[in-house]
């Protein structure tokens, strides 16, 4: 039998415990000559870790200069190094480092001063769609609200004068019981693409955080994660998630994370939600069929059962009830209607379809 790959060469199977006792994974090893020995934060194999781990071997140095005083190269470089930026989370810092850079190669030299609303416009444009666009809109308009505030540059805001493109209602879309079965159908239990259905079915992860769940978060009859995102944890016991277990029983004893590619590398959060795309795809789904909306059917059923926000929140690893109180919210009036309807209409209709099946002659209007 092959000995399984480790999939963060440097990294022991086991974690150091230092003098509190709290346990700590230690990186060890020589990249190119140079000497790495690091501890790596969070549990092993999550966003966090593999940020870090990423970080210590393949470092990046800031290669662009900080540009003229008042361009967005400037203003970009610097907001880059605040605490502000330096504070969110590694993924979610990964995600919007790209977008900033890319407005970098776009208008870099360009001053704040001379950027006009239309200008804007045109860069909403080569975005491709709504959702992208209007998070461009929030990013320009996030670098003048830092650029006054932080760096004493006097410049209006233009993109205070652009309105937000038009998105669809709801934001991404919540599985259907339909769109569940037919994804059952096309993959068998026991391959990889049932897997990854079924654990962010069950747990509300989101894709980050299932790409790096493992044995490791397996605590007696519980499953748990730290979400990246929001560094909020998540304890959910899998009694309630038979098909979650029926799947995880099926994988070697010695299966590390429960996802991987085909030579037992850990999958990004981008990498992983291309290749869920595929199994969708696969399955003969639509295009709106995507890994969120796995999130999104779990806290729509906790809702539509009578789960409240708090409830809800905890589900989905969130720090506070702004999000879940939607869900909570759309099943309230799913059963406020039905229950309005049931009083209005309290006559028998139960020869509906004998009633429905008559005709009756229309009275003309005589002038």
């Amino acid at each position: 039998m092959n000995k399984k790959r480790n999939p963060f060469p440097g990294v022991g199977n086991k974690p150091t415990v230092d003098r509190h006792g709290k346990k700590r994974w230690r990186l060890r090893k020589t990249v190119k000559g140079r000497r790495i020995d690091v501890y790596l934060p969070g549990p092993y194999g999550s966003a966090e870790f593999r940020a870090a781990y990423d970080a210590a071997i393949n470092p990046t140095l800031e290669k662009r200069t900080a540009g003229s005083v008042g361009s967005f190269d400037h203003v970009i470089t610097t907001y880059r190094a605040n605490k502000r930026f330096l504070a969110l989370a590694s993924s979610t810092r990964y995600a919007k480092g790209k977008r900033l850079d890319w407005i970098r190669d776009m208008i870099g030299k360009a001053q704040l001063s001379d950027l006009q609303p239309y200008h804007i416009e045109n860069l909403m444009d080569r975005k491709g769609g709504p959702d992208a666009a209007n998070r461009l809109q929030k990013e320009l308009s996030e670098l003048f609200d830092f650029a006054h505030k932080k760096m004493g540059i006097q410049s209006r805001n233009p993109a205070s004068a652009v309105d937000r493109r038009k998105t669809r209602d709801g934001g991404f879309h919540t599985w259907t019981e339909s769109e569940v079965a037919q994804y059952r159908e096309a993959h068998a239990t026991g391959t990889k693409a049932r897997i990854a259905f079924e654990l962010m079915l069950a747990t509300g992860a989101a894709r980050q955080d299932a790409c790096a769940m493992g044995r490791h978060n397996i605590k007696g009859d519980t499953i748990y994660y730290r979400r990246g995102k929001t560094g909020q944890e998540a304890e959910l016991p899998l009694r309630f998630m038979p098909g979650l277990v029926d799947e995880l029983i099926k994988l070697p004893h010695d299966t590390a994370l429960f996802l991987t590619h085909g030579d037992g590398k850990p999958y990004t959060p981008e990498s992983f939600g291309n290749w869920f795309a595929e199994q969708c795809d696969a399955a003969g789904l639509p295009n709106r069929c995507r890994a969120h909306g796995l999130r999104k059917r779990g806290a729509t059923e906790l809702a539509n059962n009578g789960a409240n926000e708090f409830q809800i929140m905890a589900f989905l690893a969130h720090k506070s009830t702004r999000e879940a109180i939607r869900y909570v919210r759309a099943a309230e009036r799913k059963r406020l209607a039905e229950a309005g309807m049931a009083m209005l209409h309290r006559e028998n209709l139960s020869n509906l379809t004998e009633w429905l099946g008559k005709t009756a002659a229309q009275d003309t209007e005589r002038k």
